[in-house]
Order: C-alpha cells, then structure tokens, then sequence
C-alpha cells in the first residue's frame, strides 16, 4: 500500500453549510494544525457552523483533542456564536471525548450527516511543522483541555511540564 493510501486525510467541503469535515484514519498532533487553521479560515468566512465526521477515523490523540476543544472555545465567542458538531462518533472516540468534558463543548449529533444534495470534498492540505511548531501547538491543546475542564489537570500535568521546559530550553 501506497504512503498516500495510508496517511490521515482531512476531506472538507468549505461550500456546505454546515461546513463538512471528514476525517479518513488518525487525527493526531501531526495533522491537527491545519485542521485548526481551515476551522479559523472558515469562522473569519462567517462559516460558524462545522461538522466533523468522524466516521472513519480510526483514533484521536489528546493533542487533537485539545485542539477540538480550542476550537470550540473560539466558536462560542462569535457573534452569533458558532457551533462544533462531532457526528458518527464510533464508542471508543466518544469514551475519549466524555473522558475529557468535551461533550460539554461541543455537539455530539448521533444522526446522519447534514450534507446538501452535493459534496464538494477536497483533501485539506497539512504540511509537515518543525519539531518547535509541534510542541507549540501540543501546549496549547493541552492547555485548551484543562481549560475545558479542570479536572484535567491533574491527567495532563506531566505533560504540560515537559512541553513548557521543552519550549523553554529554545
């Protein structure tokens, strides 16, 4: 099997309302950045209403889940305030989320997907960060999920620590 065929993919459909996100393997802090980046893109649109379809993918590490949870954070201070919805969510990925108070962010919708007659899906472009680009954005996830909840915390301290004196020794 190709590299191609086996590396994470985010298919988008910036046209739809909601905005459709699908995402194809594991999300991680590898490919969360420009995930991030399309959702903020498309709130400075006026595009304040995203679905995440979680239907095929396969895993989710905290730093993803941290964005998530940042992302929701931002959505709720637009005006009128936007909406995250995460639909398809298979048990273990909902366990993730639940574990977290991310349900407490964001919209799990157990439904079909909102999708018009036609998709226009593109795969969303995630370039390779350097090493400090990654750590950077792993630390404000972290931090997004303690913001989150408080109760995470103490689940992320050791972590928070080791990004904080990794970007500190730059």
């Amino acid at each position: 099997m190709s590299e191609t065929a086996t590396k994470p993919v985010y298919l988008v459909d910036p046209f739809s309302n909601p905005v459709v996100v699908r995402i194809e393997g594991r999300a991680s802090f590898q490919n969360s950045a420009c995930l991030r980046d399309f959702i903020a893109e498309m709130a400075r649109q006026g595009k304040s209403r995203v679905v995440i379809d979680l239907h095929h993918c396969a895993s989710m590490d905290s730093t993803f889940l941290g964005v998530l949870a940042g992302v929701a954070l931002e959505m709720r201070k637009l005006t009128p305030p936007g909406t995250l919805v995460l639909a398809r969510v298979g048990t273990r990925n909902l366990e993730l989320v639940r574990n977290l108070g991310l349900h407490r962010l964001l919209v799990i919708d157990y439904g079909a997907l909102p999708l018009g007659a036609e998709r226009h899906e593109e795969s969303l472009d995630c370039p390779d960060r350097s090493e400090m680009e990654n750590a950077r954005l792993a630390l404000e996830a972290h931090e997004n999920l303690v913001a989150a909840d408080e109760n995470n915390r103490s689940k992320f301290q050791d972590v928070l620590t080791f990004l904080r004196n990794r970007l500190d020794q730059r």
